[in-house]
């Protein structure tokens, strides 16, 4: 008799269950679907109308294309005039990436480190200047533009109009969200970790980078995306802080639409196209979005 044994065979899940097994629930299911069509029709008729010529846009709406999708009059000459044309959106979309990219990575860089000194070190009014950081979200930055505009203008160090002014003030609004963000998912690390790396004589310095950092990365990532999204889905602050020849697409954007209706063939086909980079961000970082919004929520 042969000694071997057969392996059993895979538990299959079965097809109302999860992956971690509990029931799936389709009246969610349906929400959720009926929730992802309502949101994605506005970005559908964008698309629509970016493709479509002046006078059908003006005449029709962009939902009676799926009536007779043939005579419709279907072009890329929008797509041509937002770079070709007077506005110059390749130049926006420039800006926009040179404003970005340094006013998200600045916050995230301080914000770790005060998260780390929240989570980890042992000092006075450590609370109590936690909790002020924490107040600070409260405040509506709408409320700061004025002394801002007199500290960074010309009464001031005179940069308002540069880029820098843009990288300061986005670093000092997302500063306190990512200082909560980052100190709560750092609390939820094994203390253990950072006293083994303590007693094998590693400075602060080391036992951050080398395991915290990488530790708290779905949770810095979660943050970089929506402080990207933020910076540059921003208005405000771009318009009032940089000069015209600086202006982001954004900005590009609200000055498109002429007082009396022209360049509205333009407007669909460069709001489309200030969508594409966030959207590639967001998809390309969701994963981790996910997990650190949701691993720092609760302790335990």
């Amino acid at each position: 008799m042969s000694t071997s044994t057969q392996a059993a065979p895979k538990q299959k899940r079965q097809p109302s269950m999860m992956k971690d097994g509990r029931p799936r629930s389709w009246t969610s299911i349906i929400v959720m679907v009926v929730l992802v069509i309502l949101w994605s029709i506005p970005t559908l008729g964008l698309v629509i109308n970016s493709l479509r010529s002046r006078d059908d846009i003006i005449t029709s709406g962009w939902w009676t294309v799926f009536a007779d999708p043939f005579g419709q009059g279907w072009t890329g000459d929008n797509y041509i005039g937002v770079f070709t044309g007077p506005a110059q959106m390749g130049v926006g979309f420039m800006n926009s990436v040179v404003a970005a990219v340094p006013a998200t990575i600045l916050p995230i860089m301080f914000a770790a480190f005060a998260a780390y000194a929240f989570t980890f070190l042992n000092f006075r009014f450590k609370e109590t200047l936690f909790v002020i950081i924490v107040g600070v979200m409260v405040v509506p930055i709408q409320v700061a533009f004025q002394p801002m505009l007199d500290l960074l203008g010309p009464n001031g160090i005179g940069i308002s109009g540069e880029f820098v002014a843009v990288w300061l003030l986005h670093t000092g609004f997302g500063m306190p969200l990512c200082v909560y963000t980052l100190r709560n998912y750092m609390s939820t690390l094994p203390y253990s970790v950072v006293e083994s790396a303590k007693i094998d004589g590693a400075s602060h310095y080391q036992t951050f980078w080398l395991l915290v950092a990488p530790m708290a990365m779905p949770a810095i990532a979660a943050f970089a995306t929506l402080q990207f999204l933020w910076v540059w889905n921003d208005l405000l602050i771009a318009k009032l802080f940089l000069a015209p020849s600086n202006a982001t697409m954004i900005v590009q954007l609200q000055q498109l639409l002429g007082t009396q209706g022209q360049g509205k063939e333009l407007l669909s086909a460069g709001a489309f196209l200030s969508m594409a980079l966030p959207i590639l961000v967001f998809f390309g970082l969701q994963r981790f979005f996910v997990r650190g919004l949701t691993s720092g929520s609760v302790k335990g």
